[in-house]
């Protein structure tokens, strides 16, 4: 059971920080359709593809001293900032995960907004129908964000890189 918290814990301890639930809620997801072995379980919802499980051990870990949550107000709204702690970095010694190397993905998941992530990640969560019928799909769950066809060819492109290796 704690394997999937030393997971995470390890992606934290790769990708240093990450600034937003939604990114963090893109970036593994992503991860999970590059094939690496992250568990949580995803459904479509409201920003595209969510983990409640996620969520849910991302809250456990802040709980435990693991992870440190930064809450900042932007105004209208708040945004989180998550880092590994010196205990959550022990915790994770502990472990001896079977993870491929992924810190190459992850830095280029970090250069890019979460709403090119959320594009990305909701056009993964379609990638069984053929790509027109993808890119329809898209427009008709997210017609609020209005993606642009240059916005759709770069998901297209971002995918087939962080696909490989």
């Amino acid at each position: 059971m704690l394997d999937n918290h030393a997971k995470l814990m390890q992606f934290f301890s790769v990708a240093e920080n990450v600034t937003g639930r939604k990114k963090l809620q893109k970036m593994i997801y992503i991860l999970q359709k590059c094939n690496i072995p992250f568990e949580e379980k995803y459904n479509f919802h409201f920003y595209g593809p969510y983990s409640e499980e996620l969520t849910l051990r991302v809250e456990e870990l802040c709980n435990l001293g693991f992870l440190h949550e930064i809450k900042e107000d932007k105004s209208n709204y708040y945004q989180y900032n998550y880092t590994i702690t010196d205990d959550g970095k022990e915790f994770l010694q502990q472990f001896a995960l079977d993870m491929p190397n992924y810190e190459e993905k992850v830095e280029k998941l970090k250069e890019k907004s979460s709403r090119f992530l959320e594009l990305v990640a909701t056009m993964f969560y379609f990638d069984y129908l053929p790509i027109e019928e993808m890119i329809g799909k898209v427009h008709k769950v997210k017609p609020k964000q209005n993606y642009s066809e240059e916005e759709i060819k770069e998901a297209i492109q971002f995918m087939k890189e962080i696909t490989l290796n």
